[in-house]
């Protein structure tokens, strides 16, 4: 059992993951053949599980968006108002540089 072990070791460079599975595998006592089929299916899960959070933290950051935006509203805060505020800015910023050259 040892050396197919080690066979299968040769044929494929293992990581710690595959590691973890394989010793976990032969706890349980389960047969070299179905060791690359656990490993996978460990894997899967934990892509699934990956997945399933990542839904879940886009979930929570639209409603974190969408408070914000209501805050915002609430202040009569919008890109429009800003731009509209940086705009006036920079004429007077322009007209002050017009004076200073003009004179």
């Amino acid at each position: 059992m040892y050396y197919a072990k080690l066979i299968w070791y040769s044929r494929s460079k293992p990581n710690g993951w595959v590691k973890k599975s394989d010793l976990l595998g032969f706890i349980w006592n389960k047969s070299e053949q179905q060791m690359p089929e656990m490993i996978d299916a460990a894997r899967n899960k934990a892509r699934v599980k990956a997945c399933y959070i990542m839904i879940g933290l886009t979930i929570i950051a639209c409603f974190a968006v969408i408070a914000s935006a209501k805050r915002a509203v609430e202040r009569h805060e919008s890109l429009t108002s800003w731009n509209l505020a940086k705009k006036a800015k920079w004429r007077e910023e322009a007209a002050l540089a017009a004076q200073a050259k003009a004179k």
